[in-house]
């Protein structure tokens, strides 16, 4: 990846972030610093982070119910053992958030930090400015599927690629492409298919608009 790209990767990561707790209007967002940013983006990880393993330590406790509470049957073993995959499943999850976490500080500081503030302000703003709109065109090619309804991580990768698309000149290949490895970091494997495939119906919209 040539270097100048390399500052707006790490502006998306966190303008994706933040983007729940970051609030303001465009004067309120040119105040806010590359630390507050970091801070926002860690509390959102460390978040993520709790709610995981409470949810990965809870299929561990039915798993192990179903060993020691029922009759050893194959179809209960069956089942305890897919509780406890999917426990180790949410705990890696929860492993990488925290190793994102880790990163940024080192990630930041061998990159343009002027420019990571200034294009992460930028998507925030974007998206803070034009909310209603960017909302009403990714649902016009959601087809069956309610915006609301997505889990809230797919929803801001959406409205970030389209606000890049819509608002921020950035070729509509790159804004998807950008989309879908912040999908693999931070969805899951139906998640980036699905915001790969909402957003390419999304530029043949507007090739028919």
């Amino acid at each position: 990846m040539p270097p100048r790209q390399q500052p707006r990767r790490i502006a998306r990561e966190l303008a994706l972030l933040s983007l729940s707790q970051i609030k303001g209007n465009s004067e309120k967002l040119e105040q806010v610093d590359l630390n507050h940013l970091v801070l926002s983006a860690i509390r959102t990880l460390t978040s993520e982070i709790q709610d995981t393993l409470e949810t990965a330590s809870a299929e561990v406790v039915r798993g192990n119910d179903q060993l020691f509470k029922y009759e050893t049957r194959a179809t209960t073993l069956e089942s305890a053992k897919t509780m406890i995959q999917d426990a180790l499943t949410l705990t890696q999850g929860a492993i990488n958030r925290l190793a994102t976490a880790v990163e940024f500080p080192e990630m930041i500081q061998l990159s343009s930090q002027y420019e990571v503030r200034e294009y992460a302000l930028e998507i925030l703003g974007a998206i803070h400015r034009r909310r209603k709109e960017i909302d009403e065109q990714i649902q016009a090619v959601l087809e069956d599927w309610q915006l609301r309804r997505l889990a809230k991580i797919d929803q801001d990768i959406l409205r970030l690629a389209v606000a890049e698309m819509l608002f921020l000149e950035v070729p509509q290949k790159v804004a998807i492409n950008e989309a879908v490895e912040l999908a693999k970091r931070y969805s899951d494997d139906d998640g980036y298919r699905f915001i790969n495939g909402v957003l390419r119906r999304f530029t043949e919209h507007l090739k028919k608009a």
